[in-house]
């Protein structure tokens, strides 16, 4: 349970792969707001473009919030970023904007300076994509909000921990505190999972993550046969985060593959 030992609100967030061919996009943020899902999140990577993505989705949709995470800005500076966001018109009223680091080296600092220039040039909501204790210190100390990682329940209160203290210490208000929760649905999904989980342990930042928790990457998704396991996996979540994020893994990237992983998760009324 977080530092204040009270359920948070519990919302859920729906989020596909950047590079999800664009049409696919707008089929799905279409059935993410009409499934009642809090957020509809894309990532951002050298092949997807997170925040054309997202222009996409708005154009669809018209309550839910959209948000990229995160956005590298060793790859993009934030005064680029905030000038795309800009550019797109994005509607920022509804809009989570997910940073993290890039490469380590200079991180911590570069994601502090970002949150600063981008909360200057825009009214979106600032998230800071975050592992360790340094970058949810950051997040606490100069974002909106923090989106866990690669993260199992036991780890998620003493990271919310880290962002409250910090929050509190710098004189902001909470941040909103979220998470991105690999869920791995349907037919060959559990291959693709097993790829995804030995890639990112491959990477120094991310197996330390790992040791720090003492579960391996493997462990920390939400892996079920039935819409009855879904739920059961992401309710471990739902009081310890703000919002829970369902980081879509199917077998095959199709929509009936996206939308049946979405309607097994879908928030119980």
């Amino acid at each position: 349970m977080a530092s204040n030992e009270q359920p948070r609100a519990g919302q859920r967030g729906f989020g596909v792969a950047g590079a999800l061919a664009l049409p696919s996009v707008a089929v799905l943020a279409r059935a993410t707001e009409d499934a009642g899902y809090h957020t509809f999140w894309v990532n951002d990577t050298p092949n997807g473009d997170g925040l054309a993505a997202l222009r996409v989705a708005a154009d669809v949709t018209s309550t839910i919030r959209l948000g990229v995470g995160v956005i590298p800005l060793d790859r993009q500076p934030a005064e680029f970023v905030a000038q795309r966001v800009i550019e797109l018109e994005l509607p920022q009223d509804r809009l989570s904007l997910g940073i993290g680091s890039g490469q380590p080296k200079g991180g911590v600092e570069r994601v502090r300076e970002g949150c600063r220039t981008l909360e200057q040039a825009l009214s979106a909501q600032v998230v800071v994509g975050a592992l360790g204790p340094r970058m949810c210190a950051v997040a606490g100390e100069a974002a909106d909000g923090v989106l866990l990682n690669w993260i199992i329940p036991d780890y998620v209160a003493p990271s919310v921990a880290i962002v409250e203290a910090a929050a509190q210490r710098a004189g902001r208000p909470q941040p909103v505190m979220m998470g991105y929760v690999r869920t791995v649905y349907g037919p060959s999904s559990r291959e693709v999972f097993a790829q995804e989980a030995a890639r990112y342990a491959s990477y120094p930042a991310y197996a330390a993550n790992f040791s720090r928790m003492g579960s391996p990457a493997e462990e920390t998704g939400v892996v079920g046969e039935t819409p009855a396991e879904i739920q059961a996996g992401l309710a471990a979540f739902t009081p310890l985060l703000d919002e829970t994020v369902v980081r879509a893994i199917v077998g095959e990237e199709t929509d009936a593959a996206y939308l049946a992983l979405l309607d097994a998760a879908a928030p119980l009324a």
